[in-house]
């Protein structure tokens, strides 16, 4: 036991693990208090509530998402380099991004009656606005960790989502006498607002500052040109895979029914959740990889290594109790989700491999290999769940999955050998500060 403390206070003195690790935590205890809240949902709330607080919130994280997640990879890139830029980058992906999920949301509304009776709920000025605002709260509030996690300072954003989390819960539960139609939806909101003004306060007044004096004053920032071509191959990609974490589900819900759609959320929601720990490492992979090129064929590898023994395992428990884990929710959740978890549980096997080669090209700037990539696997996830939808029900989403990253993860193992065994050391180092700085 002292042997892998010794060995996992070595990794913390890495900041391509300090901070892949510190985003794993947030994972999991955004996941143990996602459950807690889903669990506090179904109990207090009637089915088609629950099915339609999931759905509601779930529109909202994708029109909020159709930029702020389009600027995760820019940022991630461009941050740890941008000097005394970094205000200014920063508060252009927040602006950019809270007015084009706006735009997006309005047009949702707009077009409410095309997308099927379980969104009707959000007809009305009042259900609307409400609607309109969250989604801007939640753009910025979906880049407050990229942000901390491309200044190094991502060991805050688990206290941050702790918190979050907690108040949330609390929440629900005060408002399920009060407000027992809409009280999902409104619960998971209000904290969301109230969370951007600490988280931005910490931002702007005080890591901000110190990055800026840790800059190398010699190194130039990157032009906004420069972040904007990147951008301009980097974003189609990004948006696609937008398309396989929100509108497949968005989809999904206006074809099967409010009961329905809440069983297959829980189920996609815990498979979602594991993904993301593959994709917290690539993260970090960026942020590093983006300050020093020479050392990315080796972070590569460490990356793989690490994202694949804590997966792993994790993957394991998902296939063989995902039965008992559903039915947590009751045995309706675990009847009807159980093939679903197993199938995206496994399929986030080939996605460590893929999420690795992703970052890489986002630190070399690769940005056409990069959206090609992303926009490949986005087709064929789409493509296949379509088709299988008529045969399999809510579980193609799951079979789909698997298929396409399998086959990606297949077409890409080349480049990505490549990659690991040669890295960049035949192009100049990019640093700035110490590759060990807090």
């Amino acid at each position: 036991m002292s042997s892998v403390w010794a060995k996992v206070r070595t990794d913390l003195r890495n900041p391509l693990f300090r901070q892949g690790y510190a985003l794993m935590v947030n994972t999991v205890v955004t996941g143990v208090l996602g459950m807690g809240y889903w669990l506090l949902a179904a109990h207090y709330y009637t089915p088609e509530e629950f099915g339609r607080g999931q759905a509601v919130i779930t529109a909202m994280r994708l029109f909020a998402s159709l930029t702020a997640l389009g600027f995760v990879g820019a940022l991630a890139r461009f941050l740890p380099v941008a000097g005394r830029r970094t205000p200014e980058l920063i508060l252009r992906g927040y602006g950019l991004a809270a007015a084009t999920g706006g735009v997006a949301a309005l047009g949702f509304l707009l077009t409410l009656p095309l997308w099927g009776q379980t969104y009707q709920v959000l007809g009305g000025f009042g259900p609307g606005l409400f609607f309109l605002a969250s989604v801007v709260v939640w753009a910025v509030f979906t880049l407050q960790d990229v942000v901390l996690t491309g200044l190094r300072r991502a060991t805050f954003v688990p206290m941050n989502n702790l918190i979050f989390g907690l108040v949330k819960m609390g929440l629900l539960v005060a408002l399920a006498g009060a407000l027992p139609s809409g009280g999902v939806f409104v619960s998971w909101v209000i904290p969301t607002a109230l969370a951007l003004i600490p988280v931005n306060w910490l931002i702007f007044g005080v890591v901000v500052p110190r990055h800026l004096k840790q800059a190398a004053p010699v190194h130039e920032p990157p032009r906004l040109r420069e972040v904007g071509r990147f951008l301009a191959g980097d974003f189609p990609g990004t948006l696609s895979i937008l398309a396989i974490v929100y509108l497949v589900p968005v989809v999904v819900a206006t074809q099967v029914g409010e009961a329905t759609f809440g069983r297959f959320s829980m189920a996609h929601t815990l498979a979602s959740m594991i993904e993301l720990l593959a994709m917290n490492m690539a993260v970090s992979l960026t942020v590093e990889g983006s300050l020093d090129r020479a050392k990315l064929a080796d972070n590569c590898r460490r990356a793989l290594r690490r994202a694949f023994m804590i997966v792993t395992p994790i993957i394991a428990v998902a296939i063989l109790g995902a039965p008992l884990i559903l039915r947590i929710f009751g045995s309706e959740f675990a009847e009807e989700g159980t093939t679903l978890l197993r199938l995206m549980a496994l399929a986030v096997l080939p996605r460590v491999l893929i999420e690795v080669y992703l970052s890489a090209l986002r630190a070399q700037s690769r940005a056409r290999t990069l959206a090609a990539v992303q926009i490949g696997l986005a087709v064929a996830v789409l493509v296949s769940t379509l088709a299988l939808f008529p045969y399999f029900g809510v579980n193609a989403v799951g079979y789909g999955l698997l298929l396409s990253e399998v086959l990606v993860a297949l077409l890409i193992f080349g480049n990505l050998r490549r990659i690991l065994k040669y890295g960049e050391s035949g192009r100049p180092t990019v640093t700035q500060g110490s590759s060990g700085a807090a």
